[in-house]
């Protein structure tokens, strides 16, 4: 098991909003340096495997990244994934865009490798007015996979945004660009945001039948109304058994709330189905 930055990033020093000026309302007393989740999270929750967040990062300069891996190591903890944001179409019309989103993955991989991370999660991009091309993507991240694979580092595509990362029109891009270092992430509770049961179901299926190194455990998600939609785990760990999955789960709480709490629920369901 792993625990993402993520439902944390209000606790984590240097957090200011979606908008980048909005301090975080937990007093500076209870906030951690990111460095030192790993040692946090080993402390409350016994899990020793976390999945840091992109935008947490304070800094990439190999100082820090030394810093932050021996921090890890002093907790006797690793990091499981990166789960990166960026901000370059793959599918862009723009061949410099694309370009860009090659070049960026390339730099969060290089961290990954710094960090003994074994993967990163790649954020596929969407383009005003442009529908998700696979032949495009497919292109980028096939340049992304050839240098993953120097670096012994998979690269991870999430059923996130419910436009450019749809569950089936990353399963075609996996699928195309056809490498081993490209795989599913599937996170139980993102379709459900935007589809219902039987959607997420299928999407579950088809993601897990291409993951390898980790998946999102969560709870439920609120969908576009603002309701609260509960993933059905028992259903979800069914199909992740069913195709034998072998990779890190990452508890990552995505609702208002305590995510201490709820992160603790998560960590005991996941113990219980996966037994």
């Amino acid at each position: 098991m792993a625990v993402a930055a993520y439902p944390f990033r209000e606790y984590i020093v240097g957090w200011m909003g979606w908008d980048g000026q909005t301090p975080s309302p937990v007093p500076a007393a209870q906030q951690i340096e990111l460095k030192d989740f790993a040692a946090h999270v080993a402390e409350k929750f016994n899990v020793h495997r976390i999945e840091p967040w992109s935008p947490l990062f304070p800094s990439t300069d190999p100082k820090y990244i030394e810093q932050f891996r021996a921090a890890v190591e002093k907790s006797r903890s690793g990091v499981a994934n990166i789960a990166v944001d960026g901000h370059e179409s793959q599918y862009s019309r723009d061949a410099a865009v694309r370009a860009k989103a090659v070049a960026t993955s390339k730099e969060w991989i290089d961290v990954a490798a710094a960090l003994g991370s074994p993967s990163v999660r790649t954020h596929i991009e969407g383009t005003e007015g442009v529908k998700p091309d696979v032949a495009l993507a497919a292109d980028t991240l096939s340049r992304v996979a050839e240098y993953a694979a120097k670096k012994n580092v998979v690269v991870h595509l999430e059923n996130d945004d419910p436009v450019s990362e749809d569950p089936f029109f990353l399963v075609q891009l996996i699928e195309k660009v056809n490498s081993s270092w490209v795989r599913a992430l599937p996170d139980l509770g993102n379709s459900l945001a935007a589809h219902d049961e039987d959607f997420s179901n299928r999407a579950m299926d088809e993601m897990f039948a291409h993951a390898y190194g980790v998946c999102h455990v969560k709870d439920g998600e609120s969908n576009a109304q603002g309701k609260f939609v509960a993933v059905d785990l028992a259903h979800s760990f069914e199909i992740l058994k069913k195709h034998g999955y072998k990779g890190f789960c990452s508890m990552e709480y995505d609702a208002a709330g305590d995510p201490y709490k709820a992160t603790e629920g998560l960590v005991q369901q996941t113990v219980k189905f996966l037994s």
